[in-house]
């Protein structure tokens, strides 16, 4: 016996149905944080340091990262 359940809701509707807690006001004071930064002059050197204390696994992520853009960047790749 095969039984198909098909549930049209929205992502809201999901996450509440889940019973998962509503990140969006963290999520828009990160971005807002983000976008206050690069407003007002982020040099290179400063983004590196706010992406090494904000991403996933710190500087495992930003080691990660970096090899995929210098992967993408190399002539014939």
């Amino acid at each position: 016996m095969k039984v198909n359940v098909e549930v049209d809701c929205t992502p809201e509707e999901a996450r509440r149905l889940m019973g998962l807690p509503d990140l969006t006001p963290i999520h828009e004071a990160y971005v807002a944080k983000m976008q206050d930064t690069i407003d007002n002059g982020l040099r290179p050197e400063m983004f590196e340091t706010m992406i090494k204390n904000w991403a996933p696994m710190g500087e495992a992520g930003v080691a990660f990262w970096r090899r995929l853009f210098e992967a993408g960047t190399k002539p014939g790749g």
